[in-house]
């Protein structure tokens, strides 16, 4: 693991490589999985605050959804995550485009009808963040819906912590990004 301020970050993040495939996984991590994605507390107040502004991009299930459920629920684990639609299908936030799936959080943000652009949890994929009290330690998740995102990544020759680069700015901050592609660049010397 490299220390990185006060997180630990798994040199699977720096050692292996990602890119996004959305032609040929059609946006699966937001339709399959035991609950919906997973939420920090702050977020439950924002998802309540744009959730009228982020409705008229939802499909009329994921509206039916949030209106019987919340903006929120707790899973089976005891975690905040998005609500699904039918049980443990979609999250109720899915939208689509053909037969990939889009998220009306962030069809909504990039329309400016709001300044969020979804949950760090969704912006961070295929990393997950494993939150103590003193520190983070982020986490390659490995899922099989995701291998044309590794073929691609490693065709591309992208790292998964570059892929993600931008929302690893929006949780961490510019300067912590850079102190990780520095020790990526040592750690590949």
């Amino acid at each position: 693991m490299l220390e990185i301020g006060t997180v630990l970050v798994q040199e699977e993040l720096i050692k292996e490589n990602f890119v996004c495939n959305l032609h040929h996984c059609k946006g699966a991590c937001c339709v399959e999985g035991d609950s919906g994605a997973p939420l920090n507390a702050d977020e439950i107040q924002v998802l309540k605050e744009i959730y009228p502004k982020v409705k008229p991009f939802m499909t009329e299930k994921g509206i039916q959804a949030i209106e019987e459920q919340g903006t929120h629920v707790v899973d089976m684990d005891g975690d905040l995550t998005t609500p699904c639609v039918d049980g443990n299908k979609e999250c109720a936030y899915v939208t689509w485009e053909g037969d990939i799936t889009k998220c009306a959080i962030e069809k909504a943000y990039e329309q400016g009808a709001i300044h969020w652009k979804k949950p760090i949890s969704c912006h961070l994929y295929p990393i997950r963040i494993t939150a103590y009290p003193e520190f983070d330690v982020l986490h390659y998740d490995r899922w099989h819906i995701c291998h044309a995102a590794c073929t691609l990544g490693n065709e591309l020759k992208v790292p998964v912590y570059s892929f993600l680069k931008d929302p690893l700015i929006r949780k961490y901050g510019e300067n912590w990004y850079n102190e990780l592609e520095e020790a990526a660049a040592q750690e590949n010397v």
